[in-house]
């Protein structure tokens, strides 16, 4: 986080922790805030790479699960970057920026996926770096953008300001540090500020995953719905881990998928998920966890779809606190 950001947030009120903005003052009552009326958050626990040249477009599109050709001024997408055994290593959300494509995705692994993106580069007309815009977020029933932004993954735009639309009741805003601050106290005038995690909530609760760093590598792109959410392309060319993705699509191999629980209990990213019938064997795992508004914890966890269909599942251990189940905004295939 940028210091004159920082300075800025704290003097609104922020407690900031590890870089990023943990509450302002008491995240339960934000959280219950969150579930019920407009509310405004510092996307600090993501940052945002750019990538930018005469081949920006060719060199992600060999790259990336989704098709970067559909990216446009005024449309984001969801995509991956995975292994060559089709593991994720990151997911992010894609727009674009004049001819530059920016990438959002956790902080922590933001790094990472700049010099894997990197020793890819070659001989292409491309330069990756570490974009220093504001990421914010508004949400909540009443909430409006300051510009239209009517479809699903739209983006509108002003000359410093980037607008996307989450869902129904959710944006992103993408600004200069200078028109950071003025965004921030218009919304504020009538949306409460809240931390981080009130966001990641919002995030499991539409079902949208995020991968960190205790879950890099766990999990095919369908694994966690990316192919409900719009994150893959099965018409687009190779990429790295292309060939596994592709035969989970047509050949039905798929045995896990990501579901939205609420567990009593303390949950973390990477925890093994236990069932009857895997005698012991971890049935699955948390991919994202946030405390709850209500007590306990909301998860989007993976798991054997034989196991959740028939039997129990346990968090931590065969005898851990139970998950319990609830409908993600999207249809799930069935079996």
């Amino acid at each position: 986080m940028q210091a004159d950001w920082q300075q800025f947030l704290a003097a609104q009120g922020a407690i900031i922790e590890d870089g990023n903005v943990s509450h302002f003052g008491d995240i339960q009552t934000e959280l219950a805030a969150t579930s019920k009326q407009d509310t405004l958050c510092d996307l600090g626990q993501f940052s945002i790479l750019r990538v930018s040249g005469e081949d920006a477009q060719s060199f992600l599109q060999n790259l990336l699960s989704n098709d970067i050709k559909e990216v446009t001024a005024a449309r984001a997408q969801y995509s991956s970057f995975n292994t060559a055994k089709g593991r994720m290593l990151a997911s992010f959300l894609i727009f674009m920026e004049d001819n530059d494509y920016l990438l959002l995705l956790p902080d922590t692994l933001t790094d990472m996926l700049r010099k894997k993106l990197s020793m890819y580069v070659l001989r292409a007309k491309v330069k990756i770096v570490q974009d220093e815009r504001i990421a914010l977020g508004i949400s909540g029933p009443t909430i409006k953008p300051p510009m239209d932004c009517s479809e699903l993954l739209g983006v509108a735009r002003t000359e410093n300001t980037l607008v996307i639309r989450l869902d129904e009741a959710r944006f992103m805003l993408c600004t200069t540090l200078e028109n950071a601050g003025t965004l921030w106290q218009e919304f504020a005038s009538h949306a409460k500020p809240v931390g981080s995690p009130c966001w990641d909530w919002l995030n499991i609760r539409s079902g949208i995953p995020v991968i960190v760093e205790k879950t890099q590598e766990e999990f095919v792109p369908q694994m966690v719905n990316f192919d409900l959410i719009g994150g893959i392309n099965f018409k687009k060319g190779c990429y790295p881990g292309q060939e596994i993705v592709a035969r989970m699509h047509y050949l039905g191999k798929l045995k896990r998928r990501m579901y939205l629980a609420h567990v009593d209990s303390i949950a973390n990213p990477g925890d093994h998920l236990y069932s009857e019938d895997m005698a012991g064997q971890s049935s699955g795992m948390i991919a994202n966890a946030v405390a709850a508004p209500d007590g306990g914890y909301d998860v989007l966890a993976v798991v054997q779809i034989a196991s959740h269909d028939a039997h129990p599942i346990h968090l931590g251990s065969p005898d851990g606190a139970i998950l319990h189940f609830e409908p993600l905004p999207y249809t799930l295939p069935s079996a």
